[in-house]
């Protein structure tokens, strides 16, 4: 496949971003990289290659490539590529002890019913750090359900915009499927992708950026047909930001040193959310990275039937009613809606009002700065009025 116009003005990002999953223990070459605006436009472009790639190889799968199977809860931009290809989207739940992965029971089992309905599955979308639920995937664990995919012939599409925001740089161990499976049999079945966000460019275009398998078979390697996609959509970056985002994955030693100093705070603070919505009986799984908590609140759901709060969107609603928008309800990320589950962000703890000392509103502090141990005092008090009903402060 000729050389596309997305290769010469991301190649800085491709080769930094080599750099970066060799640092991670996924040797990469330059061929393999493709970088869009975003994560959300690299998964379209990733579906629709292996969609194609499939159809090529005289493997096509129903429904444009095939159901694409998620966990549930996830982040809300997962499922609307797949919709938009007019693939089928099916949830999976997440096991007790993490999130961002299905259960590899529950996903054997839902690959299985799907089949029965006539809906072959043909993608895993997974995240080993999930920014829902705060928790990062077992080893072991991520095996099992890596093992199941392959088993089923998914493409394990893995999601690790959040790997780098562990709390404690020694305390979480995280372990990605592109690791897991390269060199082995199935090395074709991983794809790795991660959105930069604002980093490189705060306020400006965000920058994704995807390592596909090495070419298994003759013809275009799925990299090569991602980049086609890209540049028809036209899925470039500004070259200034390009060069910023191949700054940012250089990750030079004080890069680093910010980054695990946020990692530390933010930990402090989502540690904090954790102990007061678990003290008010919400079943909460520990933050290990990034900024929010999941807090399911349904073994209270008698005493918040009584304030006539009965599903997701009624929690977030009394919620943010009285603490902002940093408490949004489980639905919004493909939960059930009708239990009582709820995502709280660490900008709860962040100072009302917008700017203040020069920060960006929900930009997290110390928990020694003036206003958090009020907010954290404010989000007890409310929990407190909603299951027990003693009035707000």
């Amino acid at each position: 496949m000729r050389a596309t116009e997305h290769d010469g003005r991301t190649r800085p990002v491709a080769l930094a971003a080599c750099g970066y999953w060799e640092r991670r223990g996924m040797p990469t070459a330059p061929g393999q990289v493709a970088v869009a605006p975003g994560a959300p436009l690299l998964l379209l472009a990733v579906l629709a290659a292996d969609a194609a790639a499939r159809e090529a190889a005289g493997r096509p799968l129903p429904g444009n490539g095939g159901g694409v199977l998620l966990p549930r809860p996830c982040p809300a931009w997962y499922a609307p590529p797949a919709r938009l290809l007019g693939r089928p989207v099916l949830p999976v739940p997440v096991p007790a002890e993490c999130g961002g992965v299905p259960d590899p029971v529950a996903l054997a089992e839902a690959v299985r019913r799907a089949a029965e309905r006539g809906v072959e599955p043909g993608a895993l979308l997974l995240s080993v750090a999930d920014d829902i639920t705060g928790t990062a995937a077992p080893p072991e664990l991520l095996h099992e359900v890596c093992e199941a995919a392959t088993d089923a012939g998914l493409l394990v599409v893995s999601d690790e915009t959040w790997r780098d925001t562990s709390h404690g740089a020694h305390d979480t161990l995280i372990v990605s499927p592109g690791e897991m499976l390269h060199g082995g049999p199935h090395e074709s079945a991983a794809v790795v992708l991660a959105d930069l966000g604002e980093e490189p460019e705060p306020g400006g275009p965000t920058v994704g950026i995807v390592r596909c398998p090495p070419a298994a078979d003759p013809g275009p390697s799925l990299g090569a047909r991602v980049r086609a996609v890209l540049d028809t959509l036209r899925g470039t970056v500004p070259v200034a930001c390009a060069d910023a985002a191949a700054e940012v994955l250089a990750e030079a030693g004080p890069a680093r040193e910010r980054r695990a100093a946020a990692g530390r705070t933010r930990g402090e603070l989502a540690t904090a959310l954790y102990e007061r919505a678990t003290a008010a009986g919400a079943l909460c799984r520990p933050p290990r990275l990034g900024s929010a908590v999941y807090a399911d609140l349904e073994p209270l759901r008698p005493r918040l039937a009584g304030r006539g709060v009965v599903d997701a969107a009624g929690l977030e609603a009394e919620l943010v009613r009285h603490l902002g928008p940093y408490a949004e309800g489980g639905h919004r990320f493909g939960d059930d809606p009708h239990a009582l589950r709820v995502r709280l962000h660490t900008g709860l703890l962040a100072a009302p009002g917008g700017r203040r000392g020069g920060r960006s509103p929900g930009e997290p502090r110390s928990l020694g700065e003036p206003g958090v141990e009020e907010a954290l005092n404010s989000l007890e008090s409310v929990l407190a009025a909603l299951t027990d009903g003693s009035p707000p402060r």
